[in-house]
């Protein structure tokens, strides 16, 4: 699996989401943007994603690291690290 067709999937499974994903093959880093994210705690936020990557968490992605954003926590995250 690719990097793009995480992405893809993530962005197709959360209306509005945006997707940046990084990865080797098999060790992905997944940071994902949506205000659907907004008063939800992290752990439920983290399910929304691996919902919308579906079966694929269990056979073609071996390691994945979530991080999840709302467009303003984001925005502010971008001021302050090199995302």
């Amino acid at each position: 699996m690719t990097p793009s067709e995480i992405k893809e999937m993530i962005e197709t499974g959360i209306t509005g989401a945006e997707a940046h994903v990084d990865g080797d093959g098999s060790h992905f880093v997944a940071r994902v943007i949506s205000d659907d994210f907004s008063g939800i705690p992290m752990i439920k936020q983290h399910k929304m994603v691996y919902s919308a990557l579906g079966d694929s968490m269990e056979s073609a992605i071996h390691a994945l690291s979530i991080q999840t954003y709302t467009k303003e926590a984001w925005e502010k995250a971008r001021k302050f690290q090199a995302l």
